[in-house]
């Protein structure tokens, strides 16, 4: 596997998008604010691929461990990824290598690409909602339901129209963006 300049381009607008995206949150109730970053994961891995998306995540990850302010609310450090919420942030990259490892069973066909993401969106809010359970119920015994109720049922139309977004701007952008 070679990388080229160019892929080195596409993911480090990908990593602007995904920062840009995470700061762009509404925090309403909830531990679990509002934000665009799911759209930019979607984005991520629709325009750039398994692997070129799953790096481009993990590069995000990364900026924000080492303590760079990339995360919704502008936080950034261990702290942040070792927080309640963490799990969301780790659970993009599950996403990201989940669709890298059946990326070739898609063989191109764009309603694939969207099942894969479906998936592993619930990956993700599956392994987030675990690691909310643990951090969170810690100080604040919280159950299943409860997690659920407040870190995922309220995102979830939120998240099929990000989903359907990107779907019809990455549909459009791929082919002049001449990514293969």
């Amino acid at each position: 596997m070679q990388i080229r300049t160019k892929d080195l381009v596409y993911m480090a607008l990908m990593v602007v998008l995904l920062v840009v995206c995470s700061w762009s949150s509404i925090v309403i109730g909830s531990i679990v604010p509002f934000t665009l970053q799911t759209f930019a994961v979607f984005c991520t891995m629709l325009l750039l691929g398994g692997w070129r998306g799953s790096f481009a995540i993990a590069v995000y990850i990364l900026m924000g461990a080492v303590g760079l302010p990339v995360f919704s609310g502008f936080r950034g450090g261990f702290g942040a990824l070792l927080g309640p919420t963490g799990g969301y942030i780790l659970g993009f990259l599950l996403t990201g290598v989940l669709y890298w490892a059946f990326e070739k069973a898609a063989n191109g066909r764009f309603w694939v690409q969207l099942v894969l993401l479906v998936l592993g969106l619930a990956l993700c809010y599956g392994f987030g909602t675990v690691w909310f359970i643990q951090v969170y119920g810690r100080t604040n015994p919280i159950s299943v339901a409860g997690a659920l109720g407040m870190c995922v049922l309220p995102y979830l139309p939120v998240d099929a129209v990000k989903l359907a977004l990107a779907a019809v701007l990455c549909r459009r952008l791929k082919p002049v963006l001449k990514l293969q």
